[in-house]
């Protein structure tokens, strides 16, 4: 049901419990849908959470609350079940309100402000710069600014922020490969690193140093570094742009160091009586946080860790006003957990406990014609998201991969993602918003002020449900972190569409039936364009 309805009946309990329970404390009331459909469209336990307190049969203050509720057209029976639950039975007119609504709200239906123009930061991607984007971040880039559209949906203030690792042991091995590319190119060859990266765009990059710098600079390690660093994050920049995300902010790692926030957050802790020296090496107490050992901060070489300067980043979102903050990770970063909520909490600023919000993401295997594809032309040893995006198309990408939990392995099915069939998910959902915006060229009449009592098969009841439990899906995937609730309520609404369009007439119905037909229709279309967007999938017009 909608969630007026839901605040209706809540309203209507409420009054009567003013009645039946005037000297004791108010109850939470729980609205719960009851799972069988003949036990009505809302159910609370109310009278069973009060039974305690007054000293009653549950079953009796249940019959109680039902008296004493006030008259309602929305409310068509209210009946006492079992030991004393309450079950509410809407009446039709209060089920057809959702479709006037959803036509009146348009763009907006399903947004709210239960955020409050809280400040959110969602940190997502941050690849280090070294190669073009991988499948793994492309799911990150789409759970991601996904997450970040369905809290700017439900009312809070939004920052994307991605985090450049522009330093440390991998960005030296970036430096060195494009070196030894540049020197072989030169005609100076030298060793390659043992570490180092081996797909063409290395060669790509030491082709364009040395047409732009020459080959004297060729020992310049650092001058290869920044321009090595700078063609990387240009193209990745080039690869959100193909996958249509946009950042709000870029934070590089080099500037903790550069600020001294690195030195400022490990003298913070040890400040605080945190660390402490062994082996030559400077150690943070994590254990006194949950952490399964106590982890080095700087090694016994003067080098810190990868996890300080995390730690210092994390401040800084703090600092910056972020009382919450998620971060959208593969799962390989599971142990960097608790050794940065360690941190955050020895620092001693009132940071709270679980800070950051974490959502860890699992592998993404690419398959084609029945065999895994493993290489990509250009970065060589692993899929990039650009050959995804080239092979099926942006939308296929970005629905397919928030259209499994995020702690699941997911398997990227090429052939399925370019079929015209009802087993592409994409497909089926997009055709269904295609298949009504024709109906609606068709009729182009006006459907504002329809008559919705002729809407009485089960067919349209399990629509008109559909459709009202849509404010409620969004709310479900922001208190989760879980987008591919809407993927899988789209894919359903989409279906009971098919299904419905199949099995009655619409604009060749009798003149009773069409136009609420086709308000209802109306009403399914929006719903699809606004879910749609919300995970940055398209809705056609035409397919």
């Amino acid at each position: 049901m909608s969630a007026e309805l839901r605040t209706h009946i809540d309203t209507l309990i409420r009054a009567a419990l003013v009645r039946v329970t005037p000297d004791h404390a108010p109850v939470a009331i729980a609205l719960e849908r009851p799972k069988q459909s003949g036990h009505g469209d809302y159910a609370t336990n109310a009278a069973m959470q009060l039974a305690k307190g007054m000293k009653k049969p549950s079953r009796a203050i249940a019959e109680a609350i039902v008296a004493a509720l006030p008259n309602s057209d929305w409310i068509g029976k209210v009946e006492v079940a079992g030991p004393g639950f309450i079950n509410f039975y809407a009446t039709p007119a209060s089920k057809h309100r959702i479709v006037k609504t959803i036509l009146t709200a348009g763009d907006a239906f399903g947004r709210s402000n239960e955020g409050g123009g809280k400040r959110v930061l969602v940190e997502f991607v941050s690849a280090n710069p070294t190669g073009p984007l991988h499948v793994g971040h492309g799911r990150q880039a789409a759970l991601g600014d996904a997450i970040a559209a369905l809290l700017a949906a439900r009312g809070y203030a939004v920052t994307r922020e991605f985090y450049y690792n522009d330093a440390g042991v991998q960005i030296a091995n970036l430096a060195l490969s494009v070196q030894a590319r540049a020197k072989e190119l030169a005609g100076t060859p030298m060793p390659f690193p043992e570490n180092g990266y081996h797909g063409e765009y290395i060669r790509e990059i030491a082709r364009d140093f040395l047409s732009t710098q020459g080959v004297g600079a060729v020992e310049d390690l650092e001058a290869i570094r920044r321009f090595a660093v700078a063609a990387l994050r240009k193209e990745q920049d080039v690869d959100l742009q193909a996958f249509g995300v946009k950042f709000d902010h870029y934070y590089l790692e080099s500037s903790l160091y550069a600020d001294g926030r690195v030195d400022a957050a490990v003298a913070a802790l040890e400040r605080a009586g945190q660390t402490y020296e062994s082996e030559g090496a400077l150690w943070l107490r994590t254990t006194a946080y949950g952490d399964d050992k106590d982890r080095v901060m700087r090694k016994s070489d003067g080098g810190y860790t990868y996890f300080v300067p995390d730690v210092a980043y994390h401040i800084t979102k703090w600092e910056r006003g972020f009382a919450k903050a998620i971060n959208v990770q593969g799962a390989d970063h599971h142990g960097t957990i608790a050794r940065v909520r360690a941190g955050l909490q020895a620092v001693g600023r009132d940071i709270p406990l679980g800070y950051p919000d974490y959502l860890l993401h699992k592998m993404v295997t690419v398959m084609k014609g029945g065999e895994e594809v493993k290489l990509s032309k250009r970065a060589g040893s692993y899929v990039t998201v650009r050959d995804l995006i080239d092979e099926v198309g942006r939308d296929a990408v970005r629905f397919f991969l928030v259209s499994r939990k995020a702690n699941t392995e997911f398997i990227f099915d090429v052939d399925l993602a370019k079929s015209q069939s009802e087993e592409n998910p994409v497909y089926y959902v997009q055709y269904a918003h295609a298949r009504i915006s024709s109906m609606m060229r068709e009729w182009s009449g006006r459907l504002d002020d329809v008559d919705l009592a002729p809407l009485v098969e089960p067919r349209e009841a399990a629509l008109l449900q559909q459709l009202a439990d849509y404010p409620d899906v969004l709310a479900s995937a922001v208190a989760e972190l879980a987008p591919h609730q809407v993927a899988f309520y789209l894919r359903e609404l989409a279906g009971e569409f098919h299904s419905y369009y199949n099995a009655v007439r619409i604009l060749k119905a009798d003149e009773i039936h069409r136009l609420p037909r086709l308000a209802m229709c109306a009403a399914i279309r929006q719903v699809l364009k606004n879910g749609l967007a919300l995970i940055g999938v398209s809705a056609p017009e035409r397919m």
